[in-house]
């Protein structure tokens, strides 16, 4: 992972690991969004993996699809 990535990567890890216990599991894809956007930065570097973390994050609403949504 890229020290971009990296730094990226921080806030999604302390939001898993401080806000999500108290949040609830209640993603609506799978993987969730949170392990989707540190695939996505693992796999795709800071420029395109933050892309495709925040284009996830905006499809996660009440009236938005569901399923299995891999990382490309």
């Amino acid at each position: 992972m890229s020290p971009a990535a990296w730094v990226l990567a921080l806030p999604v890890r302390a939001y898993r690991l401080i806000f999500s216990p108290w949040v609830g599991y209640n993603c609506r894809y799978h993987p969730t969004c949170s392990a989707y956007a540190l695939e996505a930065l693992a796999k795709h570097g800071a420029v395109k993996g933050g892309w495709l973390a925040v284009r996830r994050i905006a499809r996660c609403h009440p009236w938005g699809s569901s399923g299995i949504d891999n990382v490309p």
